[in-house]
């Protein structure tokens, strides 16, 4: 279980403190799901940064299986089983994917398993099980890859920050399978098709919790609201 206690996170602009994060307390439960949404701003991505241990809390506590980490760097979170897929992939040159499936795992894989990994996230994987990780390889090609490689990374929370960003549509339809039910899962979506894959959704607005239960739950408020305002279903929470 991860649970979080009053995280909060402020930055200093034009000699001004901004608050990015308020006070957000709660958990994240073991196999399950957990979709984080709200609007471009919310601080979605800096939360989960901030449990990966990208950025350290202004206040708060972070606990992993009951073991404090808010000070742990990230390497030692990793060890404990917290891995996290970047929102904009880090390219590698001179390393083959083959390379970097094997290290992500710390295995030294077969082909065959080495392309199961990318076979879920939809690539052809005798096409690129030996190409390098590097720009030759489209925006879309480079997202895809680094599910991939998170997806081989052994651990018991993964953390996906927009997956479904430069992902095509066929690709996309895929992506909502690979999410098995053995892990913790956390995603920052706007996706309509993948909050409704989550057991639960958090919505953030402007640093603040204002909204945490059952997918179904909170799937039908954020529609009401939609209705509202008179713009229809939630294609897109932005």
């Amino acid at each position: 279980m991860l649970e979080l206690k009053n995280i909060s996170y402020s930055v200093f602009e034009r000699n001004s403190e901004k608050t990015i994060l308020n006070d957000i307390s709660c958990t994240f439960d073991d196999k399950s799901i957990t979709a984080i949404t709200g609007h471009n701003g919310s601080g979605k991505s800096t939360l989960t940064k901030i449990i990966m241990g990208i950025i350290k809390p202004t206040k708060g506590k972070i606990y992993f299986n009951g073991i404090d980490i808010t000070d742990m760097p990230i390497n030692e979170r990793a060890k404990l089983g917290i891995n996290y897929a970047f929102q904009q992939p880090i390219t590698f040159r001179g390393i083959t994917i083959k390379e970097l499936i094997d290290i992500a795992s710390n295995t030294e894989n077969s082909v065959s398993n080495a392309c199961n990994y990318l076979s879920k996230v939809g690539i052809c994987a005798k096409d690129y099980i030996y190409r390098d990780f590097d720009k030759t390889l489209s925006g879309g090609e480079q997202k895809r890859i680094e599910l991939a490689l998170t997806l081989a990374k052994k651990g018991e929370c993964i953390i996906f920050d927009e997956p479904e960003a430069g992902i095509d549509l066929w690709s996309f339809d895929k992506l909502s399978d690979i999410f098995d039910s053995n892990k913790m899962y956390i995603i920052v979506s706007h996706q309509e098709r993948l909050l409704k894959r989550a057991d639960k959704i958090m919505v953030l607005e402007k640093g603040n919790l204002v909204s945490y239960d059952e997918a179904e739950k909170v799937l039908a408020e954020l529609n009401k609201i939609k209705c509202r305002k008179n713009i229809g279903g939630i294609d897109e929470i932005r």
